[in-house]
């Protein structure tokens, strides 16, 4: 007896994974991308007795999934990176982080096991980074679908200006100034300067991490770079050098002394999550910390605060002691 051919519902699960990976990289933020997959399925869901068969069911999903993005994007303002904001320069250390901003003002992180395909890893980790995504932010929402379809999925143009339901010329001209809006913005960031190997990143958090569960600023101090930079989204403030980061550590930073870390792989390349520890005891989220490593040092730190980062991550809020 032959076992009947599994039907469009049936299929709808086992595109999750990618299809968040894609909605991410589009919105800028893993809760987001979670909601627009979700609004995506249900949709499918909905309208899976009119699938005719066309198109792939893969292909189907990703135009429902694109419309939805597209959506989401033409009614809200491009998110960022504290560095990225041109009207505010890096600030002396003595004053405070101010007022956050609103929730969607900046790019937020994702872990790599939610989004970066485990059959091309490398291709996966690096459209996941910060100053890419940073970058994807500068494209209008429809060259932002284009350059993520064509270079990061590797579809085929004919394929890309079906789903847009757009020429072929079209989505091609739309890629060429995707591309050149990408070089140049990546070109204009510190973000753009070659990070060091998998394997030295690595090799550099573990000590890092060490360092800052002791809370030892010397040996912090050694492994930073002279220039490095520090933010701490969802706040406007960023730091420039090791001398205003190590007296960060040390000033306003020091009640993170005693904190427990653990080691994640976030947005293609090596971070922590960092808790607390709290006066009655028992540790809570504090934030998720995504390091960019250069020449053997740390050139980069995104601390990402707040509970509602671990949630979206599906990180423990607590920790006992």
């Amino acid at each position: 007896m032959t076992a009947e051919a599994p039907t469009v519902v049936d299929q709808l699960e086992g595109y999750r994974r990618e299809l968040r990976g894609f909605a991410y990289r589009m919105l800028g933020s893993p809760q987001d991308a979670e909601d627009a997959v979700q609004n995506a399925m249900v949709r499918a869901w909905r309208s899976a007795d009119r699938f005719d068969g066309r198109s792939s069911v893969r292909t189907w999903l990703y135009r429902i999934v694109t419309n939805v993005c597209l959506d989401e994007l033409n009614a809200r303002k491009r998110r960022a990176l504290p560095v990225d904001l041109e009207d505010e320069a890096s600030r002396p250390v003595v004053e405070s982080l101010g007022a956050p901003l609103p929730a969607g003002s900046f790019v937020e992180p994702v872990l790599d096991d939610l989004v970066v395909d485990p059959a091309d890893v490398v291709v996966g980790r690096e459209s996941v980074r910060l100053a890419f995504l940073s970058a994807l932010q500068h494209l209008p929402a429809s060259q932002r679908a284009v350059l993520i379809l064509r270079d990061v999925l590797a579809w085929p143009a004919s394929d890309v200006a079906a789903l847009l339901e757009i020429s072929v010329a079209a989505a091609n001209s739309q890629l060429q100034r995707a591309r050149e809006t990408m070089r140049a913005v990546r070109e204009s960031s510190r973000s753009a300067r070659p990070r060091g190997s998998r394997e030295e990143e690595e090799r550099l958090l573990a000590r890092y991490v060490a360092a800052f569960e002791r809370y030892d600023m010397t040996a912090l101090a050694s492994m930073l770079a002279e220039d490095a930079l520090m933010s701490m989204p969802p706040f406007r403030l960023h730091l420039r050098g090791r001398e205003d980061l190590i007296a960060w550590f040390s000033g306003p930073g020091a009640e993170c002394k005693g904190s427990r870390v653990r080691a994640v792989d976030v947005n293609g390349g090596p971070g922590f999550a960092q808790w607390r520890r709290q006066p009655g005891g028992g540790f809570r989220a504090w934030g998720v910390h995504a390091v960019v490593v250069r020449d053997g040092e740390v050139a980069e730190e995104t601390v990402f605060l707040g509970p509602e980062i671990f949630r979206a991550l599906g990180l423990p809020e607590t920790l006992e002691d």
